[in-house]
């Protein structure tokens, strides 16, 4: 006999989607350059939605079959109360969510590692993409370094696992991605590449700094070389063994190397907004319909968002392409 939940989030192409990214807060502490523009206008707090709703749309969606949710910004961190969130849909591991999982810029997490690990959270993406401090604060328009590093201290420390998502950027921080890896490997933590997203208008040309990872690839190999493992972790990474190292190295391709085929993920704004890929603007908006008729209101639209999830981004960089392929940015739908 056919299990319901099996087939109950199956998109228009037959893919099973069991992975949930949901942003809390467009806001954010820091304003990186391929993400943000310097000067951010952030949605009204009366338009978010508040951690009541966001707990009882990810109830929905646990219910319906999803697996695996990812809390996002923005800046996770920095939306009141965020713990309380954690910890209600921390609930549902083990009967039914199997991971709960946060992707974080690291300013904050001194303050929220331990609390993190006692809500269920295991492991967590922190975002850096330099080791020199100046550089950090430069990419960051005014990030501050050591409080990142401090904080993954207090991760580590807290029995949090760590995979540091860094985005590569020519000359920018091309010559601190092998650097970046050993410093990985020392610390006991994951890495993941990513090649920049033409998101949102950021005030700058991302072609200038477009650094393609099938050539990081190559250089890496000449040093240690790279072995493609199977290893997932729901997202859209590829992962490969690091000869000489015990770190993970996971490439996220969306310019070079086209990993839609097999996506699983839908992603829900902290407007309630589902989009089914983070490359088109086409959504449903769950708000309005929780705010007036409640679960059984959205139940239908979750129907609606599967059959409409398309087969692939159309991201494209450099001459005769648009600077952004949507105009929301990153820190709308969540990372």
């Amino acid at each position: 006999m056919v299990d319901p939940a099996a087939t109950s989030m199956t998109d228009g192409l037959g893919r099973r989607i069991d992975y949930l990214r949901i942003s809390v807060t467009d806001r954010c502490d820091l304003r990186c350059r391929y993400c943000m523009a310097e000067r951010m206008q952030f949605l009204p707090r009366n338009q978010v939605l508040t951690l009541e709703e966001i707990a009882l749309l990810a109830d929905l969606f646990i219910a319906r079959g999803v697996r695996r949710i990812r809390l996002t910004g923005g800046e996770p961190l920095v939306r009141r109360d965020i713990i309380e969130l954690i910890r209600r849909i921390g609930r549902h591991l083990d009967a039914g969510l199997q991971e709960l999982t946060l992707t974080t810029n690291g300013t904050r997490l001194a303050d929220h590692a331990e609390a993190l690990h006692d809500a269920g959270v295991r492991r967590i993406n922190v975002s850096l993409d330099s080791l020199q401090a100046d550089r950090f604060a430069h990419v960051t328009r005014g990030g501050d370094l050591t409080a990142v590093l401090h904080g993954l201290d207090v991760a580590r420390a807290a029995g949090l696992a760590v995979k540091i998502n860094m985005v590569a950027l020519k000359d920018i921080n091309a010559d601190e991605i092998l650097p970046m890896l050993r410093w990985c490997d020392s610390q006991g933590f994951d890495l993941t590449l990513i090649e920049t997203m033409p998101l949102g208008e950021t005030g700058e040309d991302r072609t200038d700094h477009y650094l393609p990872l099938s050539h990081v690839a190559q250089e890496i190999d000449a040093h240690h070389a790279l072995t493609p493992i199977a290893a997932r972790t729901g997202g859209p990474a590829r992962y490969h063994a690091v000869e000489g190292l015990g770190v993970r190295l996971g490439l996220i391709t969306p310019l070079t190397r086209n990993f839609c085929a097999d996506c699983n993920r839908m992603r829900m704004t902290c407007e309630g907004k589902i989009y089914m890929c983070l490359g088109h603007d086409d959504h449903v908006d769950f708000k309005a319909a929780l705010r007036s008729g409640g679960l059984a209101a959205v139940e239908p639209l979750v129907d609606r968002a599967l059959r409409r999830k398309p087969a692939a981004h159309d991201f494209r960089i450099g001459a005769g392409a648009p600077t952004a392929a949507v105009q929301r940015h990153m820190s709308v739908t969540g990372g």
